[in-house]
């Protein structure tokens, strides 16, 4: 059984970090461009902070979220909107100030309602299928990082690796499946063994040991990967069998359609 109070810990850790990095910042520099196109620092917690309530609002009130709130998504992308885009693009209108209060406010309220959910066991509505608390945590945990990673990349800051990219590792070995299925490809029926290197030199495993086939090295350049925040030329990711090669070239962690990703070479 998950540890509902370590996840949450993680959670909040990886919000605490980012925060870090951009309360300080002047007003004018919210305005710097990240690498996701068109999208500014602003943008980047202006969505941390929509789909934080949107979370909050799946927990707390689930047929509100899966009644008024999934028709205006469904007919918005009918009239091709994209509601996520919508949601940061009214979140940039704040003042930084009021943004940074919302997004901490937000996570706080929907890391405390997890926390009172978790004892009863139920699913939570999401966009896709429902989710567990535990995994709901660990999807928060894993976009906070990568969109954190977005403005860690604007500013020209090196982040320091934690053992918190377990999390977003783990979720990209589970989305394997989803990744082919979202590309319209039928996925390999055997398992893959996955082998990284942690932070701390630990091996974190997923999948047979006797796997014909595997992906090795740094955790890392893994989670780069399966958020799509670096292109598989530029990391140091190994390989062995036809079938990983061609996962390490689509693999997402993130629901929804494939994204654009990074260019080879973009952030050498």
């Amino acid at each position: 059984m998950a540890d509902i109070a370590a996840l949450l810990d993680d959670l909040r850790a990886e919000g605490d970090d980012l925060e870090r990095l951009v309360a300080p910042l002047a007003d004018d520099a919210w305005s710097t461009a990240t690498p996701a196109e068109g999208w500014t620092i602003a943008h980047q917690i202006a969505h941390l902070a929509w789909t934080d309530d949107a979370a909050l609002l799946a927990v707390a009130d689930p047929e509100e979220f899966t009644g008024p709130h999934l028709r205006e998504a469904l007919a918005a992308y009918e009239q091709g909107r994209d509601p996520v885009d919508e949601g940061a693009a009214v979140g940039v209108t704040t003042p930084p100030a009021d943004l940074l209060d919302r997004w901490g406010r937000g996570r706080a309220a929907l890391q405390e309602t997890l926390r009172e959910h978790a004892a009863s066991g139920a699913k939570i509505p999401w966009y896709g299928p429902p989710m567990s608390v535990a995994s709901m945590v660990t999807a928060r945990q894993m976009e906070t990082w990568a969109h954190g990673q977005d403005v860690a990349d604007a500013l020209g800051v090196t982040r320091e690796p934690t053992a918190r990219l377990r999390h977003v590792a783990h979720i990209g070995v589970r989305t394997r499946n989803f990744a082919y299925a979202a590309h319209q490809e039928q996925p390999p029926e055997q398992e893959f063994r996955v082998e990284l290197t942690a932070p701390d030199g630990e091996q974190w495993t997923w999948g047979p040991d006797d796997a014909a086939q595997r992906v090795t090295g740094p955790a890392l350049d893994f989670a780069l990967l399966v958020t799509q925040r670096r292109h598989v030329d530029d990391l140091a990711l190994a390989a062995d069998g036809e079938d990983p090669q061609h996962w390490l070239t689509i693999a997402q962690a993130f629901a929804g359609p494939p994204g654009a990703g990074r260019e080879a070479g973009q952030f050498a």
